[in-house]
This record gives structure tokens, C-alpha cells and sequence, in this order.
């Protein structure tokens, strides 16, 4: 990984954007140690979280086109650790679980996201860390509700004003 040799960035966007990509990165060599890749393991822990989602409904959660998630699950399903089920209800849906092959993996997963917690919070002081986890939970609450709220309050039509320049 190359660290940067710029000043450091007081742009708090700039930071949560910087930190959450380099978080990503770290955990994409930790999964490739594995044979696996971040997004697989995304998708394997979103269905430990919720079993019998939909490849629909986990692909709006992975914010990715459902091709995408189906390729991740082929390659999951290959190695025996995800299961596609038809859904009682409705032929066209197929539903998606771990099996049981899946349990070990996961909990080598869960000793590295605590790692990663850790290495975040190391020299981080307790009470520095609970306003900062305060804050971004609130920030993403904010997000959330823009997204939600596409047309709302605070949206900008920058096409005006870039068409009077």
C-alpha cells in the first residue's frame, strides 16, 4: 500500500471517502488470502445478517446490478458456501442461504473485522472514538435520508447555474 506523502487532508469528505477506500483495499487482501474477494465476503455476511434475501434485494443492499451479485453467488455456490432456493411464493425469484461450509469462513471473517476495528481505533483514545462513531452514525443517517429525499430540501439544480456561466 503507498502512503501518501501529501499534507494531510483537513477535507472531512475527502477523509471518510480516503479512509472507508484503504479500509476496502485492506480487507480485499485479507479475503485474497483466502481465494476470495472483498465483495464475496460482503455477500456472505449479508446472509448470515439475513437469510433468504432475494438477489434482487441483496444486490439493492450491495448497491450493485443483481448480475453482479448473481456472478459473486456462482462463484460462492461453486465452493459450497451459498445455496439458491426457489422462493415459495413466486417461481422467478430464487432465494439465497449459507450452507453449512460457510460457518468456518465466517468466523475467520468476524477475527478480521475485529482486527480491523482494532487497527482503526488504535491510538485513538475512548473518548475521542464514541463522539466520532456518534458522528458518523448520525452522518449516515443524513445521507439516508437525502438519498430518500432525492428532490428535497437542500438539493442543489446546479444545471441553472452552470448554464449562466
Amino acid at each position: 500500500m503507498v502512503v501518501s506523502s501529501f499534507p494531510q487532508e483537513d477535507d472531512l469528505l475527502l477523509l471518510i471517502s480516503d479512509t472507508a477506500r484503504m479500509i476496502g483495499t485492506y480487507a480485499d487482501r485479507l479475503a485474497r488470502r483466502h481465494g476470495m474477494t472483498k465483495a464475496q465476503w460482503v455477500v456472505m455476511i449479508r446472509l448470515d445478517r439475513n437469510p433468504g434475501l432475494s438477489q434482487k434485494d441483496l444486490a439493492d443492499m450491495m448497491e450493485v446490478e443483481p448480475i453482479t451479485v448473481g456472478r459473486l453467488v456462482d462463484r460462492l455456490e461453486r465452493r459450497g458456501f451459498v445455496a439458491r432456493e426457489p422462493d415459495e411464493q413466486d417461481r422467478r425469484i430464487w432465494r439465497l442461504r449459507l450452507l453449512p461450509a460457510a460457518t468456518p469462513l465466517l468466523k475467520i471473517m468476524a477475527g478480521h473485522k475485529a482486527d480491523i476495528a482494532a487497527m482503526l481505533g488504535f491510538g485513538i483514545p475512548d473518548a475521542v472514538a464514541a463522539p466520532m462513531r456518534v458522528g458518523l452514525m448520525q452522518a449516515k443517517a443524513n445521507v439516508t435520508a437525502a438519498l430518500k429525499n432525492a428532490d428535497g430540501p437542500g438539493d442543489r439544480d446546479d444545471s441553472k447555474q452552470a448554464a449562466s456561466v
